[in-house]
C-alpha cells in the first residue's frame, strides 16, 4: 500500500506539490556604505532631524519618487533656460528637492526599521540612472554647455556607477564618494554655476573662450576619469591578491544566488 501511494503521489502534476523558492532562504549581503565627503556628517545630523519629523503617512516610497521628480524637473528648468534665465532658479530649486527626496528616502526606512535592501538598491539606482539622463537632457538643451561636453560627463558617470556597483557586488563596499566629493557636493556644484550664471549671464573663463559651465563639464569628466581608472586598478589589485591561485582567499564567496 505504501508503495502505491508513493506512486500515486508521484505522477501528481508538479504544481500540486508546493515547493518554496530556495532563493527566498538566501540572505542578502547587503554591502557596507562608505560616504566620507566633505558634507556627510553635516548631512546625516541633517536627514536625521528630518526623518524623525517626516509625519507617519509618508514613507521611503514617496521619498524616491519627490527625488526622482525633482530631477527630471530639474532637466526640464535647465531646458527653459535656454529662453529664460528663470530656468536657472528653478532647477536649483529642484535640485534642493531632489536631495531631499533621493538622500533621506533611505534614512527613513533605516529609522523605521523598513528597509528592504535588494529593492532599495535596484530602484535607487536606475531612479538615478534615469534621473541624470534627464538633467544632462535638459543641460544640453540649454544652451549654457557644449551638448558634446554633457554627452561626456554623461558617460563617464555611467561608467563611474558600473564599476561602484561592480564593487559592490565582489568586495562588499558600496562607495558614495570620492576624493570627498559625493552626490550632495555636486548639486552644491550645479547650484554656485546656476548662481554664477543668474548674476553674469556672459561669464565667461580663460578670456572669451570658454564658458562657466563648459569649463566645470571638462573638470568633471576629468575628474570622473580619474576616478574610474583608480578605482578599477586598485580593486583590481584588491581582487586578484584575494583570490590568488596560490593561496587562500581572503574573502568569503559571495555567490551569484546571494545577491538576486
Amino acid at each position: 500500500m505504501t508503495e502505491m501511494r508513493d506512486m500515486r503521489i508521484s505522477n501528481l502534476p508538479m504544481r500540486a506539490i508546493p515547493r518554496r523558492d530556495a532563493r527566498e532562504c538566501i540572505p542578502f549581503a547587503n554591502a557596507i556604505r562608505l560616504q566620507e565627503s566633505f558634507t556627510a556628517r553635516a548631512e546625516r545630523r541633517a536627514l536625521a532631524w528630518l526623518a524623525a519629523r517626516l509625519p507617519s503617512w509618508m514613507n521611503s516610497d514617496h521619498l524616491t519618487l519627490i527625488g526622482f521628480a525633482a530631477m527630471i524637473f530639474a532637466g526640464a528648468s535647465y531646458a527653459l533656460a535656454r529662453t529664460n534665465r528663470v530656468g536657472l532658479i528653478l532647477a536649483t530649486i529642484f535640485l534642493a528637492l531632489n536631495w531631499f527626496g533621493d538622500s533621506l528616502d533611505g534614512t527613513l526606512a533605516r529609522l523605521r526599521n523598513r528597509q528592504r535592501p535588494r529593492y532599495g538598491f535596484y530602484v535607487d539606482h536606475m531612479i538615478d540612472t534615469l534621473g541624470g539622463f534627464f538633467l544632462m537632457g535638459g543641460l544640453a538643451i540649454s544652451g549654457i554647455v557644449d551638448w558634446r561636453i554633457v554627452l561626456g560627463m554623461f558617460l563617464a558617470f555611467l561608467m563611474l556607477s558600473v564599476e561602484v556597483y561592480l564593487a559592490a557586488y565582489t568586495l562588499g563596499t558600496f562607495r558614495l564618494s570620492f576624493a570627498k566629493f559625493g552626490p550632495t557636493e555636486i548639486r552644491i556644484l550645479l547650484a554656485l554655476g546656476n548662481a554664477a550664471l543668474w548674476f553674469h549671464p556672459g561669464a565667461r573663463v580663460f578670456g572669451s573662450s570658454y564658458r562657466v559651465f563648459d569649463v566645470g563639464g571638462i573638470v568633471a569628466i576629468s575628474g570622473m576619469s580619474l576616478m574610474l581608472i583608480v578605482s578599477t586598478i586598485l580593486n583590481t589589485v584588491k581582487l586578484y591578491r584575494a583570490e590568488s591561485l596560490d593561496s587562500s582567499p581572503m574573502f568569503c564567496n559571495r555567490s551569484a544566488e546571494g545577491l538576486k
